[in-house]
């Protein structure tokens, strides 16, 4: 890739990539990819199923570069279809998990690593694990403002634009959010 595709805004590599170009593509999966995936990896915590979702996200939204606005920042376009891939990817999992009554990944025996872990270490990984596990308890829709806000830092006006809902709507789900998830962190 040459540097002057590198220093392209994400309107001009789109363009790049509708007229054929594939550094365009690749550029723009470059810059974002990281992103998005750490996005859905936070709202399905399962990674090997964040890396399939944000491949199909990055696919479906490169079939559909045509419709994406060059003058709005690409990573707010992407991260939409990221979470509506992770909102499909959930729905299908429910279907599944009730027609196979299959035990939930999260039971999955895990493996030890045979160097000891001190007890702070192993604190916070135990922390870490109950949060993650109770912001997933959460409902979806207070689940996803909670990650774009707080786990991925992203501003009020982004987050409503990459869910498609209002600032005002934005605030009350995130206040809703940290009610919920005091009131299960409290009560564990």
């Amino acid at each position: 890739m040459n540097s002057a595709s590198a220093e392209m805004s994400d309107g001009e590599l789109a363009r790049l990539a509708l007229a054929g170009r594939e550094d365009g593509y690749r550029r723009l999966l470059e810059r974002h990819r990281d992103a998005v995936f750490r996005l859905v990896r936070s709202l399905v915590g399962d990674s090997d199923a964040a890396l399939d979702i944000t491949q199909e996200a990055f696919v479906s939204g490169f079939a559909a570069l045509k419709r994406y606005d060059p003058e709005r920042p690409f990573r707010a376009w992407m991260s939409r279809i990221a979470v509506n891939k992770a909102r499909d990817w959930a729905r299908r999992r429910k279907v599944r998990n009730f027609f196979s009554r299959a035990a939930d990944i999260d039971e999955a025996i895990t493996v030890a690593d045979d160097a000891p872990i001190s007890d702070t270490i192993l604190f916070h990984r135990v922390e870490l694990a109950r949060a993650m596990k109770a912001i997933a308890t959460l409902p979806h829709n207070l689940r996803e403002v909670l990650v774009l806000r707080t786990i991925e830092d992203l501003p009020e006006a982004d987050t409503a634009t990459i869910l498609g809902i209002s600032g005002k709507a934005v605030e009350t789900r995130l206040y809703r959010a940290r009610k919920q998830l005091n009131e299960i962190l409290g009560a564990s």
